[in-house]
């Protein structure tokens, strides 16, 4: 998973990133390599996990980011 980082702050997860770059999502920079598990979200109105993870914005998010 070297090519995707995923941000501390909103678990976004991006692909091609490199570590010094903000977040697409939340513009936060704290990004890493070290997560696992991702759900991708088409359409967080209408999902429970998406409300659970406090997602608003399509895309795809890490379940666990250390």
């Amino acid at each position: 998973m070297s090519d995707r980082l995923a941000c501390r702050e909103c678990h976004f997860v991006q692909e091609g990133a490199v570590e010094r770059e903000a977040c697409q999502n939340c513009g936060s920079t704290s990004l890493t390599e070290d997560w696992a598990g991702y759900v991708v979200v088409a359409h967080p109105e209408e999902s429970q996990i998406a409300d659970e993870m406090d997602i608003t914005e399509p895309g795809t998010y890490a379940l666990k980011v250390r």
